[in-house]
């Protein structure tokens, strides 16, 4: 039987706030009012997914349009999963809670080869059949219906055909335009009463959705339409990066990428050879420097965010980049911001980078050369050049960065052993040449194994495991004569899986399905390679493809080596040829011959076209934004550090806010304070922080009216302002119940801080007569426990001296989570008892433990609620 959602989210499982669905930028549109309901639903733990720039503009642009409602859900970890599954509880949407049975529309993004079983895993904890042929027919609403089941993202629209067995439809491309397309169309399906065919019947006929059922695999692999009504191929959608989508949620726990992204340039045409989402981005969109800088201006002010981001594949090939990364770092100069920027081209590092990056918090700088010698980056057509590498590693290392990460591959075609010593040399050399600084110039290298990708030139070549690891145990041995380095190797047994699934027909979803049931997930990657590694080939063997599989760990081909197997390899049909990327394969052959050559093909959007074939009415043509004039740079964030003021709040934690760990509410007040544009003084340092400073941590899943915290202001504010201000950036559930102003000299809060009120609710084991156990409690001198202090010392405390008084009470105000869970014979303690932050303290589950040991008996804490806190 299923259970309220709330009841699973507790303090027993690890960062229950990652499922509340109340964070800043959430969306609650009225369930009745919606016609078309989505869930887009991301097939990794939340904190992945919530910073996933596609999803968060998805979500913001689903939740735009008239008579629909986009909600979200995530890979549960694993201690909610298995609750779940306890409780024959089905998966939910985070903000509505409801099952995911529910909605109309699941989407699941689909950007890794391996991540398929992740989808599975979230299908079985929703409760839904794995295929679409499982999920019949019939209409959506219907009691026994199912959800329409898609897929998006990289790995969808480069090659589906692994994963066509599990999805309604999948759409190619960019998301934007047509997902309100989709739901459109659903909408119209729902009134009509269409059945599930005649529905995806009409979605076949949208440009970008492709509709599995209706195309069968024949015997070479390739696809065909098994029905004259759908087309022979595919389109790839292709849509115009929109900034103002962007800001949307603001997490309450720590993400992956905690801080505001912006896209400023979608599509690559650099042509490096081994780069698929170079190819299945074309073309290159610049967006214009006054929609990025309105949008990062607002969107770092909405947010709270002090960090933001602007993303692009190539985001050097902006060439706004230097003008719009100063103009912002001028108008937000007083605001502690910091910008990072992914890996980017090294050739065009400069000093107008380097300002807009560096600062009081300097991030990290990241530079991929991809070869360690000039030709084999000319193979690749990397099209960079020794002394443009050594120029920008010079520039970073003069502008105060003492370390650098490089992504070198091994394994690309054509490459030899003297290739594979190049990167070790090229490290070498660049440290031998930047020098003049103390402290010496250090690198972090990730040496990745090159794995063929759908629709690149290099798609028919393949590298042995064997040869991997030959050349990963030659380079290791270099790296020990280079000081200063840390190197990151990619398990060889990852890439040829990556290889094999990614490359692969739909004989696969077999071999996905049954690598899933045997516990493969991306998770056991890395908690447990062996396992997963074991897992994917035992599926593969008994899907009886463990040859196909050989030929991957050994080499299918190498390009380089033997003409007549290269002509037969181009010659052959591919899984993904009924897919229209705009790419025209005759083209990717030439450029694989030009390769051979080691002929470099100019990047089209700066220079003459390369006959791709993606320009044109459907797929549009390279937008390329001319560089404006670069402000004059004001100069780096300079903290305020003086103090005039300090203001004391009292404030309250209540409800799904109790489930917010003690960091995570600190981030979620720094961010208040940045969007209520209060004058917050900064503490000195190399890391200037806010000085907000609270009184003591309450313990995750405790509810409070009792919060102390101090903030410290350079500039003086009338303390019923500041509260109105930063009242109205914070959850209902945390409110300020009063603001003071406190002698800024006097000790700190935390010094001041001498004891703590409570109420307990308790769980007897058998019924008890509560004076009787307050009256022992309190006539009892001595209750011995022993305790291990910071440094490991086992220390004995007595518990009673800690407890200053005792008494039975009311109950207080409950969590929405533990409202139906009292029974008769609880009741309800109030304590008070020491509260210092040197540990001389009388937490609730210790006044437990001083009750089970005065009265022999065994009690349950069900609840603890901080009514105070006492200052000397």
């Amino acid at each position: 039987m299923s259970v309220a959602v709330e009841t699973l989210l507790s303090p027993e499982i690890l960062k229950p706030a990652r499922y509340l669905g109340n964070e800043l930028g959430a969306v609650h549109k009225p369930w009745e009012q919606a016609s078309v309901r989505w869930s887009l639903t991301y097939p990794e733990i939340y904190e992945v997914g919530a910073s996933n720039l596609g999803h968060i503009i998805l979500y913001s642009i689903l939740n735009a349009q008239p008579r629909q409602l986009c909600d979200r859900a995530y890979l549960p970890a694993a201690d909610l999963a298995e609750k779940l599954r306890q409780t024959q509880t089905p998966l939910f949407a985070v903000e509505s809670k409801r099952s995911l049975l529910e909605f109309d529309i699941l989407g699941f993004s689909l950007s890794y080869e391996l991540g398929a079983t992740n989808i599975l895993e979230m299908l079985a904890l929703i409760g839904a059949p794995l295929t679409w042929a499982e999920r019949g027919d019939r209409t959506l609403g219907d009691l026994d219906g199912w959800p329409l089941i898609f897929a998006g993202g990289q790995t969808a629209t480069s090659n589906p055909e692994p994963y066509a067995e599990f999805f309604d439809f999948i759409v190619l491309g960019d998301g934007e335009e047509l997902l309100p397309e989709v739901g459109l169309i659903v909408e119209e399906g729902k009134r009509s009463q269409l059945s599930r065919t005649e529905l995806l019947l009409d979605l076949a006929q949208v440009p970008g959705v492709y509709v599995p059922r209706f195309y069968d695999m024949a015997e070479d692999g390739s696809v065909h339409p098994n029905r004259a009504d759908v087309p022979a191929k595919v389109l790839r959608r292709v849509a115009t990066p929109i900034p103002a989508y962007s800001i949307g949620l603001v997490p309450h726990v720590e993400t992956v990428h905690d801080r505001l992204t912006i896209e400023i340039r979608r599509g690559c045409t650099r042509g490096c050879r081994f780069c698929q989402p170079g190819m299945l981005t074309r073309p290159a969109r610049d967006v214009e420097p006054e929609q990025v800088v309105e949008a990062i201006e607002t969107g770092i002010r909405a947010t709270g965010y002090n960090e933001f981001s602007l993303l692009s594949l190539s985001c050097s090939d902006y060439l706004a980049l230097p003008a719009v990364g100063i103009e912002i770092k001028n108008r937000l100069q007083d605001e502690n911001i910091t910008l990072s920027l992914p890996s980017q081209r090294v050739d065009r590092f400069d000093d107008n980078i380097a300002n807009i990056i560096g600062g009081t918090r300097k991030g990290g700088l990241t530079f991929a050369p991809e070869a360690g010698t000039q030709r084999l980056r000319d193979i690749i057509n990397k099209g960079l050049t020794n002394e443009e590498l050594l120029r920008g590693v010079k520039t970073a290392y003069e502008q105060g960065w003492d370390r650098v990460k490089l992504y070198f591959m091994i394994g690309l075609p054509g490459e030899t052993d003297a290739d594979v010593l190049g990167i070790a040399e090229t490290v070498r050399w660049l440290q031998q040449e930047c020098r003049g600084r103390k402290k010496k110039l250090g690198f972090n290298l990730t040496i990745s194994n090159f794995t063929p990708k759908p629709h690149t030139p290099f798609q028919w070549h393949s590298v042995s495991t064997t040869e991997f690891k030959r050349k990963q145990e030659l380079l290791a041995a270099e790296f020990k004569q280079i000081p200063n380095l840390k190197v990151n190797f990619t398990d060889v047994r990852i890439s040829a899986m990556e290889d094999f699934v990614g490359r692969g027909d739909r004989r696969l979803s077999a071999v996905v399905r049954r690598a899933w049931e045997l516990g493969a997930g991306m998770d056991a990657w890395w908690e447990s390679l062996d396992k997963a590694y074991g897992a994917w080939t035992q599926a593969i063997a008994e899907a009886g493809l463990d040859w196909k599989y050989r030929q991957v760990e050994t080499g299918e081909w190498n390009l380089f080596e033997g003409e007549a197997s290269r002509d037969r390899a181009l010659d052959a049909p591919l899984p993904w040829d009924h897919l229209d990327t705009g790419i025209d394969k005759r083209w990717l052959q030439e450029d694989l011959q030009k390769a051979l050559e080691a002929a470099v093909v100019p990047d089209c959007s700066f220079d003459g076209c390369s006959h791709c074939g993606v320009c044109g009415v459907d797929f549009g043509h390279n937008v390329v934004v001319p560089p404006p004039a670069i402000p004059n740079f004001q100069g780096h964030f300079q903290p305020p550090t003086e103090k005039v003021q300090r203001l004391r709040i009292r404030f309250g934690k209540l409800g799904q806010m109790t489930l917010l760990s003690h960091l995570d509410l600190l981030r979620v007040f720094d961010r208040a304070v940045r969007r209520a544009k209060l004058p917050v003084a900064f503490s000195g340092g190399f890391h200037p922080s806010p000085r907000i400073v609270p009184a003591n941590a309450l313990p995750l899943g405790m509810s409070s009216e009792a919060e102390l915290m101090d903030f410290e202001l350079f500039q003086a504010i009338e303390p019923a302002e500041f509260q109105q201000r930063l009242a109205a950036q914070l959850d209902p559930e945390l409110p300020i119940y009063e603001t003071a102003e406190v002698v800024l000299k006097s000790p700190a809060v935390t010094a001041l801080l001498s004891r703590a009120e409570y109420d307990l609710w308790i769980e007897p084991e058998e019924s008890t007569e509560v004076q009787a156990l307050i009256q022992s409690v309190l006539t009892t001198e001595t209750v011995l426990v022993e305790q291990t202090t910071k440094s490991g010392k086992k220390v004995e405390v007595n518990l009673r001296e800690r407890l200053h008084t005792l008494s039975s009470t009311a109950p207080s105000p409950l969590p929405q989570r533990l409202q139906a869970a009292a029974s008769d014979s609880d009741f309800w303690l109030r304590y008070v008892g020491s509260c210092r932050n040197d540990g001389t303290l009388l937490r609730p589950e210790q006044v437990i433990t001083l009750l089970q040991q005065v009265s022999g008996q065994n009690f349950q804490l069900r609840h603890a609620h901080r009514r105070s806190l006492h200052l000397d």
